[in-house]
């Protein structure tokens, strides 16, 4: 099997890039702004970071092909590098410091193309984690200054933490009342949004989180950062991985009882 090490360390390496340019213009006041036709932002960063990224790896991997939230699917063949620029632009462009670079390497396999590779940095917060396919999951300043991370033990919804990022979607696809009573059933609930839950699921500091739609690029680094750490990252629909348009993560005890809930409608 393959170690992934080298695509591991030359995540890192984008990821330091796209550090400096995002953080170059975090919070300044001549930021440019733009809305795309979902009527999501996008901002001269995004755009930046994402070109920044595509540069190195079509010099270091030329023959791996690249999909990007900003600029599509270039190349073809069995891997696949998957950038989120800025996951949480909102938050960036309000000065809000949880936002995120997601980077994943994904390898084509039984079941379509499955992330490898994944690394999350979020340099407002001063944080960064990692994964490789085999290798655990990890958090820390660099490759050689790392904390191994493992999900939590907790077994009972009673005593569980559940993460989230907002209601409107769970009203629009007819699943809030199922939402709201497994909000009813467990210790604690706060909506921290975008990366920064499925992060804390794999450190263990949250039980379990889900958001109701999402694309390839907001999921697949934080898949491989949660199953490497022990933890489990489906679908609403159960399938494992991040190719069914939204997420449920936990740390494995939990997560039948989670879908169970999240896919109540009435």
């Amino acid at each position: 099997m393959p170690d992934y090490l080298d695509d591991l360390r030359l995540a890192h390496v984008l990821a330091d890039a796209a550090d400096a340019a995002t953080m170059d213009r975090f919070k300044a006041l001549d930021l440019k702004v733009e809305t795309k036709p979902d009527m999501t932002p996008v901002s001269e960063a995004d755009r930046a970071a994402e070109e920044l990224i595509r540069g190195q790896l079509q010099r270091a991997r030329p023959r791996d092909a690249i999909l990007g939230e900003e600029y599509g699917v270039e190349g073809t063949g069995p891997r696949r590098w998957v950038v989120d620029p800025i996951d949480g632009t909102k938050n960036y462009v309000r000065g809000v410091p949880v936002w995120a670079t997601l980077i994943s390497l994904m390898e084509a396999g039984e079941g379509g193309y499955q992330p490898v590779v994944g690394v999350v940095s979020a340099p407002a917060l001063g944080r960064r984690w990692w994964a490789a396919k085999g290798h655990g999951a990890f958090t820390g300043r660099s490759l050689t200054k790392a904390t191994r991370l493992h999900v939590s033990r907790v077994g009972k919804l009673a005593d569980a933490s559940f993460a989230y990022s907002s209601l409107s979607g769970w009203e629009e696809q007819g699943r809030l009342n199922g939402f709201l009573d497994l909000t009813r059933e467990v210790w604690r609930t706060r909506a921290y949004g975008d990366f920064w839950p499925y992060m804390m699921v794999a450190e263990g500091s949250v039980d379990m989180c889900a958001e109701p739609e999402l694309s390839l690029w907001d999921m697949a680094a934080n898949a491989i950062i949660v199953t490497e750490a022990g933890g489990t990252f489906t679908g609403l629909d159960g399938r494992p991985g991040p190719h069914s348009g939204n997420a449920a993560a936990s740390n494995g005890l939990l997560h039948d009882e989670l879908l169970g809930f999240l896919n109540q409608r009435y």
